[in-house]
């Protein structure tokens, strides 16, 4: 199952108030890299949903178009 970008946004919004809670400098440092991947990952996923809507379009106007052309 592949995951939107609204949970991959959620995910980065909780290790960036994780980072930002901690007091030592692994604990921050680690959850920054985990924002850093999470911000990533939803960015990878809005371009995955709007390439996939972008080919459903096309397909759909080749869909009419050969419909067009069968009446």
């Amino acid at each position: 199952m592949s995951q939107s970008y609204e949970f991959y946004s959620a995910r980065a919004k909780e290790a960036k108030a994780e980072a930002k809670a901690a007091t030592l400098d692994n604990v921050r440092d680690r959850a920054l890299r985990s924002e850093a991947t999470w911000r990533g990952l939803a960015d990878q996923a809005r371009a995955v949903a709007k390439r996939r809507e972008k080919l459903e379009l096309e397909k759909a106007a080749e869909r009419e178009a050969a419909a067009a052309t069968l009446n």
